[in-house]
């Protein structure tokens, strides 16, 4: 059965709640992962997303600040949420549905803005988050999964606008570049979006303090769709909607999409 999962750092699901419903109404993925929902699970405006067949929700939430959801179509059961690092943040759900497929939805935290651990707690936090995403992968070897979300790392010299220019600039630096791959091989993850689309400047995210956004195209792949090795050649039609970054009030990141027949 092919399915199409779609992931959107949305930057508040109730203030964008229109955006998520133009995306499910317009491009109808049977899948689609938040993250930065910003919203306890209890206030989560489902009854739109109801409407339009998005009859199952699994949501981590927490007021004003981070929060992940998955919302749909078809039947899915909740298997885990995991507080890496322990900061007491919601950044992971996972659901299984009824195929067996396993979903995660991440969001890892940003990192602050200066990439030095002992004068950035912010930084430390992230490098320890991915460091235990890296070592649960190691305990519980993924199979038959899909992890997406909100990675905020842009690991290729072609996922930024500047190689160069970014080297010291958190979201890609070595060694966060470096945290990301240890995590991926921990698991045996595949970049699904990179494998579909292997050359070229590729990005999902653009700063809402960049005037001029979508003609000076300075963005930076941070929204990732990832899979386990063994339903990796399932994966097809990978694509980044860009011009959602351009909808009215719109979130400062594009949706990401992939299709499994599986």
């Amino acid at each position: 059965m092919p399915f199409t999962i779609a992931t959107w750092n949305i930057n508040s699901v109730r203030l964008r709640e229109p955006l998520v419903c133009k995306l499910l109404a317009e491009e109808g993925p049977e899948i689609l992962c938040l993250q930065e929902c910003k919203s306890p699970v209890d206030k989560i405006p489902l009854e739109g997303f109801r409407a339009l067949g998005y009859s199952h929700m699994l949501a981590n939430g927490q007021k004003g600040y981070n929060g992940v959801a998955i919302l749909s179509k078809l039947p899915i059961t909740e298997v885990a949420r995991h507080d890496f690092a322990t900061l007491g943040h919601a950044r992971h759900i996972a659901g299984r549905l009824e195929n067996g497929v396993t979903i995660h939805n991440f969001y890892v935290p940003a990192g602050g803005d200066v990439p030095d651990r002992e004068v950035n707690e912010k930084f430390g936090q992230k490098l320890d988050y991915l460091t235990g995403m890296r070592d649960h992968f190691h305990a519980e070897a993924p199979r038959k999964a899909i992890l997406v979300g909100d990675l905020n790392i842009a690991p290729r010299e072609d996922d930024v606008w500047s190689h160069k220019q970014l080297l010291k600039v958190v979201s890609h630096t070595p060694i966060e570049v470096e945290h990301l791959g240890e995590t991926r091989d921990a698991g045996g993850w595949v970049d699904i979006t990179r494998a579909d689309i292997p050359d070229g400047p590729l990005y999902s995210w653009w700063s809402y303090r960049s005037p001029g956004w979508d003609e000076a195209d300075k963005g930076r792949r941070l929204d990732h769709v990832w899979a386990t090795g063994d339903i990796a050649g399932a994966a097809h039609s990978s694509r980044v909607l860009r011009a959602a970054r351009g909808w009215t009030q719109p979130s400062d990141h594009a949706p990401v999409f992939a299709t499994f027949d599986l």
